[in-house]
């Protein structure tokens, strides 16, 4: 971006990030109790938990991810908002209403409360905390990146900044402030979306642009390009192309790379001359007959594509930052309620992002050149409207994603140190601050050590161990007597270390070739049927430990309230 873009950008970034904190510390003033902390009391309706529920949910894989994943890969990355708004038709239908009628604060209290077990909640406590913490990840690599665009700044700055920002927020606000925070959050971001797209789209027909020319599929730098390297990448040259290469502090050279891999280090500049096949990063599709055909043209692997859906859809229905927004509900109606208007919500906002990824691929397909497909939303204004209204227009995304960041990572650190405080903890309101302390420091850490995945992707790692443990606890917890509470434990535990050595793995920057190397990205398809099965099998094995109160149990779960059998109250 250029110096005034960067400047109006930071200052519109840095006042949504004060509204959001002012927003936030309103909550403060009424909270006095554990409950006011975990669960708003239980008071919160529909609409206002729908707008703070797709608030958390657009986060940057879909805010930035999707459009950036659109970019890369084309029709393919459609398959993340179909998994993602799929999933909560799974939570409407099978899931929103029963945990509610719980009586529970946690995932954890539902476990205990269910089949009778500590050792169960102990180890649902530590499931929630590593999905926590995965998810969080990229939401910090994120705000890395969006400072290192806008600033230039190192990417741990911004990891460092809205990590502890996010922290402060929790500690002192809990569940009544971060409701407001997500659903002030989901309205900034849903117009930081619309309004740019808007305008884009009239822009891009205004100005009579076309697709790029047909060059037999090849993707072409039309005029002498010059693209700067701001994080070290890997391109994937498709053809012999001659570059000019500048270093950082160096001078330029000229070269001629072969078809490959190259390693491109941190601030290099490179310059393309006109009609050079354009390498890409990774594995991003670099033919657009691949890019707008299914399966890339035949080159995906259909495996790839059945386990993102699997891990989106369920991992969806078992995310417990989601889930413990149910807990705020009046009654398992109103839960019903918040869900079906969060799909119409994030089904209309879900289309917002995969035009702006389109669009890019027409007019800026060189960021994927650069390695910044996940900052295209950010970049795309100043890029093509230029002047005064490309940077107003790219510092009110900027104020989105502000919003994005803040509200989603406040959401998952909540449900974090919900969990430590109340099942590590001994449960008392200034014990949650602690918690919301040693939550936070983790996940900025892991930020800085691990690779920065496209982000869609790193979300759906997460998305992989909540499909493979508490997706299958929830829908046969629920729905199914016969579950034992060793047969939740081995599943849990299966599926478990099936999807999180498969994601750390991942992270830690492991790339295989064929099958093997699909199921390390994507290892739903494998670790969701492992966990299910280990869950059934073992459960009717030992079908003694069936809690004798399980008719009860599930009575009040399924009961409408209105039979006035109320709901379970959770104690320890």
């Amino acid at each position: 971006m250029s110096g005034s873009d960067s400047v109006l950008a930071l200052v519109l970034f840095g006042l949504a990030a004060v509204a959001v904190i002012a927003i936030g510390s309103l909550g403060v003033r009424v909270t006095r109790s554990t409950d006011d902390f975990l669960a708003a009391s239980r008071t919160v309706r529909s609409r206002a938990n729908a707008a703070a529920i797709s608030g958390q949910s657009l986060s940057v894989a879909s805010f930035l991810g999707i459009a950036g994943i659109v970019l890369s890969h084309g029709v393919d990355g459609l398959w993340y908002p179909v998994g993602f708004v799929a999933g909560f038709g799974v939570l409407l239908l099978f899931v929103a209403a029963p945990l509610r009628r719980s009586g529970a604060y946690t995932v954890p209290d539902f476990a205990e409360t269910r089949l009778d077990s500590t050792a169960l909640r102990t180890l649902t406590t530590v499931v929630v905390v590593v999905i926590g913490w995965l998810y969080l990840v990229p939401q910090l690599q994120a705000a890395g990146l969006i400072l290192m665009v806008v600033t230039g700044a190192p990417g741990w700055v911004g990891v460092l900044v809205v990590g502890l920002v996010v922290t402060a927020a929790v500690t002192f606000g809990g569940m009544r402030s971060m409701t407001l925070v997500q659903a002030f959050g989901f309205w900034l971001k849903g117009v930081a979306l619309v309004v740019p797209a808007v305008v884009l789209v009239a822009w891009f027909l205004g100005a009579g642009l076309t697709a790029a020319p047909d060059r037999g599929g090849d993707m072409v730098f039309d005029r002498a390009t010059t693209v700067r390297i701001q994080d070290p990448v890997e391109l994937t040259v498709p053809a012999p192309v001659t570059v000019d290469v500048l270093p950082a502090g160096g001078e330029p050279t000229r070269v001629t790379w072969g078809p490959g891999e190259q390693e491109i280090p941190r601030d290099t500049t490179l310059v393309f001359p006109a009609g050079s096949r354009m390498p890409v990063v990774g594995d991003a599709v670099a033919d657009d007959r691949a890019w707008d055909r299914p399966f890339g043209n035949g080159e995906r692997d259909p495996l790839w594509v059945y386990s993102l859906l699997l891990a989106a859809c369920f991992g969806t229905a078992g995310l417990p930052h989601v889930l413990v927004r149910y807990y705020t509900n009046p009654d398992g109606r109103a839960a019903r309620r918040t869900t079906v208007l969060v799909i119409a919500l994030l089904g209309f906002f879900s289309i917002v992002p995969i035009v702006l990824g389109a669009l890019s691929r027409s007019v800026v397909p060189q960021l994927l050149t650069a390695g910044e497909g996940d900052a295209v939303v950010l970049l795309l204004p100043s890029l093509t409207v230029g002047g005064v209204w490309g940077a107003v227009l790219g510092g009110l995304v900027a104020a989105g994603i502000a919003a994005t960041l803040l509200s989603v990572s406040a959401g998952l650190l909540l449900s974090v140190a919900g969990v430590l405080s109340s099942d590590v903890l001994p449960g008392r309101l200034g014990d949650f601050r602690i918690a919301a302390h040693v939550a936070g420091v983790v996940p900025i850490v892991g930020a800085l050590v691990f690779a920065r995945l496209e982000f869609a992707h790193a979300v759906t790692l997460a998305l992989a161990v909540a499909a493979s443990t508490f997706a299958p606890l929830l829908l046969l917890g629920i729905w199914w007597r016969g579950l034992t509470d060793r047969g939740a434990i081995a599943g849990i535990a299966v599926g478990g270390v099936l999807s999180l050595s498969a994601a750390i793995t991942t992270l830690c920057g492991v790339r295989l070739d064929g099958v093997v190397g699909i199921l390390l990205a994507q290892p739903a398809a494998v670790s969701v049927p492992a966990a299910v099965i280990t869950m059934v099998a073992v459960s009717r094995a030992t079908a003694s430990r069936i809690p004798a109160q399980v008719g009860r149990t599930l009575l009040r779960l399924h009961a409408p309230e209105r039979l006035g059998l109320g709901e379970m109250r959770v104690g320890r």
